[in-house]
């Protein structure tokens, strides 16, 4: 790994530390080794979906598994990561509330590390706070660091909110989906970008939390595992 995507992880990691120290409250057990765990299958998944996409065979090129600055399919690794996370504690949604906001924070504090890997920008801008890269006089979004703030900010009002159970999940998802649709015509595509999954994303979140107050016994224990 660069040293730059280390940094970058560094950055998500803190973030959700300071996350998780301002809910302290029935949080499960590891909740930070959770969250690493998450973020590193997560990764792997698409990582290993954008070289499949590629046409690359992994099994050949193992060592283009490595390459996370050659593309992560953000679904596959959105997916992946959210049922690391969600599966052990399946039975104790109220956990996995709890975790919500510092899983948005993480996203925010790696999109935030496009300041150590120098990948902020986006499209062309004319606003005083766009920035041209070396060389260009062309100023552009930073559309990353847009990204960032969103995730950032609804970490910390979700940090602040007490819910049905299961609402504060759908929130996180929600939310996660909405930033990442506003921000996703400043990023420079040729295809426009995953934005039907950023649509079903954030519809899907806001269904959850509408349904929380219907969630079955089961699922609702208020214990940590």
């Amino acid at each position: 790994m660069e040293v730059t995507l280390l940094w970058a992880a560094l950055t998500a990691f803190l973030a959700a530390y300071l996350t998780l120290r301002l809910r302290p409250f029935d949080i499960p057990n590891r909740p930070f080794d959770r969250l690493i765990g998450a973020a590193v299958v997560g990764m792997f998944t698409g990582r290993l979906a954008a070289v499949l996409a590629a046409g690359i065979n992994p099994i050949t090129n193992p060592g283009q598994l490595l390459l996370i600055r050659g593309g992560v399919d953000t679904m596959w690794a959105s997916l992946a990561g959210f049922a690391t996370l969600a599966w052990p504690l399946r039975k104790n949604l109220r956990a996995i509330d709890n975790l919500a906001p510092a899983a948005l924070a993480a996203l925010g504090g790696w999109h935030a590390g496009c300041v150590w890997r120098s990948t902020c920008l986006g499209t062309a801008s004319d606003l005083p706070w766009a920035w041209a890269l070396p060389g260009s006089d062309v100023t552009r979004h930073p559309v990353e660091l847009y990204a960032a703030i969103g995730f950032l900010a609804g970490a910390f009002l979700l940090t602040r909110l007490a819910l049905p159970t299961g609402a504060l999940t759908g929130l996180a998802v929600a939310w996660a989906g909405f930033a990442r649709l506003l921000t996703e015509p400043m990023r420079p595509s040729i295809g426009g970008g995953p934005v039907a999954f950023y649509v079903a994303v954030t519809v899907i979140g806001v269904v959850l939390a509408a349904w929380s107050r219907n969630l079955p016994r089961w699922i609702r224990p208020s214990n940590s595992p």
